[in-house]
């Protein structure tokens, strides 16, 4: 299959993008590489540097899936430039569901975000709740979400709302929970947790691949619609004791000005026949293998806002 990747290089699509390619298929990535390249060469692979906010019909030509991962990521990292995070998250998306349409792609895949239901006392935060949206960046993906919807007559569109990934990629993160505490510990043996009763959802960026391949394997028999990504609800304090146990860091706690908890329920991507095979624990290992053979660093291209400030992309 004929597949198109935006974001190909980020922190999912540099993970993604060599799984697709294992299961013979060619892949057009397409990326603005801000956060470097982080993909090898391929025969199957045809690597774009793009914005996708100016990609025009060439690149859709004979494609069958589109997976449509590029934004301006996360809380802070949109803060730095609200215009901007809506242009990309928002505006672009409409255009690309709609090149999509007129090449004749029949099925287009939209990392949303859990984060759209904002803060919610249901212990199983289901997609058919209300949607309140408390920041610039959850808006951004709301609001995308229904504009991607709104084509579902011409197009299959699957709105994916993943909880926090976590694991190792060629394009690190370390500003996510999990990646960011696990860090810590190995860097300064101590780990500094913010209040840490929070709960929140996560997942695997292995099973977050899967997630994305199961949708492309069954296209013909999975409807449009949103769908939950997210099997492990934990608090924070529990992601650091798990760290703490196997690198004997101490945990240091601070007050946190952010003691929203928030859960997310997966039952609906399971009835379709999805299963879990990765955990947390599982991330939090082999990031610890990956820091020992030299494989991450405090790089600044493992962090959005740095690297966008760096890039001259807060103003």
């Amino acid at each position: 299959m004929k597949i198109l990747v935006t974001g190909a290089c980020g922190y999912v699509g540099s993970s993604l993008t060599p799984y697709l390619l294992s299961k013979e298929h060619e892949i057009i990535a397409i990326d603005t590489q801000w956060f470097g390249l982080n993909l090898e060469e391929s025969k199957n692979l045809t690597i774009y540097k793009e914005d996708v906010r100016d990609l025009d019909e060439k690149y859709f030509e004979g494609i069958e899936t589109v997976i449509h991962l590029a934004n301006i990521a996360n809380d802070p990292g949109v803060d730095l430039n609200p215009v901007l995070s809506w242009e990309v998250n928002v505006l672009a998306t409409q255009k690309l569901v709609e090149n999509s349409i007129k090449m004749g792609v029949n099925q287009f895949i939209y990392a949303s975000s859990g984060s759209v239901y904002g803060v919610k006392d249901e212990p199983k935060v289901t997609e058919d709740l209300s949607l309140v949206p408390i920041s610039v960046y959850n808006k951004t993906k709301m609001v995308s979400e229904r504009v991607a919807m709104s084509f579902s007559p011409e197009i299959k569109i699957i709105n994916v709302r993943p909880a926090t990934v976590c694991g190792w990629s060629p394009r690190m993160r370390l500003d996510v929970s999990v990646n960011m505490l696990t860090f810590q510990a190995l860097k300064n043996k101590k780990i500094t947790v913010f209040g840490g009763d929070q709960v929140r959802p996560n997942i695997n960026i292995k099973d977050m691949i899967r997630v994305y391949e199961h949708f492309i394997q069954n296209k013909n028999s999975i409807e449009s619609g949103f769908y939950n990504a997210g099997f492990e609800n934990i608090s924070i304090m529990k992601i650091a004791e798990m760290v703490a146990d196997r690198l004997e860091a101490d945990i240091e706690v601070s007050e946190s000005n952010d003691p929203r908890s928030y859960r997310q329920d997966s039952s609906k991507l399971i009835s379709t026949g999805f299963k879990q095979k990765f955990e947390v624990s599982d991330a939090i290992d082999e990031i610890i293998e990956k820091y020992k053979n030299g494989l991450i660093s405090d790089n600044d291209h493992y962090h959005t806002v740095r690297t966008m400030k760096k890039l001259n992309l807060d103003k």
